[in-house]
């Protein structure tokens, strides 16, 4: 019958449109980890704040940008009017990885985190960034921001800071996580968001994880301080959080 034929035509178009938005997600996330990768990478010899890209790596990161600026256009005819918050779930994944990327190097850069709207303006006209997206990058930031100071400490014996400013020496980089902590810590969300909000979904347990990022540089500061230079060549920070825990080595790029 034609009215079913119909049914049948809206729903394969919603499938794959679906698909569409999905498979793109996945690629954005997959071009944003290998962002965060290079900047790691990046900064390993000089591990300071407010420092410029390399130029090599700023010409490699920028290529991958443009790749992820491609797939947000080839998928914002699919998200326009209501497809917006229809797919919002499917586009999430990839507008977080997204936003952790861009304010990952742009902490790097300024020591300053980026705005939802600097960080909406980075996205191609046609695509929305959610807010609940944007917090959500940000709280994994968190753990980018963990892994640049522990490595920084382990290579070069002391916590990254920013330069020097008015003859007062710089914030360091725990004391930017702490008052991320703080901030994260008081958002009330309870009221705001809805069941299928990624926000709601995900916050309990992204905010738990940043907390323990937290303290694994407060623990690794705290045996920098009481071991002092009498530390061995190569020393690794210890994070472990008690002995039912194995060791967690500290990633390097």
């Amino acid at each position: 019958m034609p009215m079913f034929e119909a049914f049948r035509d809206e729903m394969d178009e919603h499938q794959e449109r679906r698909e569409r938005i999905i498979k793109a997600s996945r690629d954005i996330t997959a071009l944003s980890k290998k962002i965060i990768f290079s900047l790691q990478r990046s900064t390993a010899s000089v591990r300071q704040l407010q420092s410029p890209i390399p130029p090599p790596i700023k010409k490699e990161i920028n290529a991958r940008y443009d790749a992820i600026k491609q797939l947000f256009t080839s998928v914002a005819p699919d998200l326009q009017g209501l497809n917006a918050w229809r797919y919002q779930r499917q586009i999430s994944g990839g507008c977080q990885e997204y936003v952790e990327a861009i304010s990952f190097q742009h902490y790097l850069e300024t020591q300053n985190l980026i705005t939802h709207r600097e960080a909406h303006d980075m996205i191609p006209s046609g695509v929305e960034l959610a807010a609940e997206d944007y917090v959500l990058g940000l709280l994994d930031l968190t753990g980018e921001l963990m892994r640049f100071g522990i490595t920084g400490m382990a290579t070069g014996g002391t916590l990254p800071r920013g330069s020097w400013n008015n003859g007062n020496e710089g914030r360091d980089i725990l004391a930017d996580l702490r008052s991320l902590r703080t901030s994260f810590e008081s958002l009330d969300t309870s009221s705001s968001s809805a069941d299928w909000s990624p926000l709601k979904r995900d916050i309990a347990k992204k905010v738990e994880v940043m907390g323990e990022s937290v303290e694994k540089v407060e623990k690794a500061v705290y045996g920098m301080i009481i071991r002092g230079r009498e530390r061995p060549k190569g020393w690794v920070p210890d994070t472990n959080e008690g002995p039912e825990r194995g060791r967690e080595p500290v990633e390097s790029y």
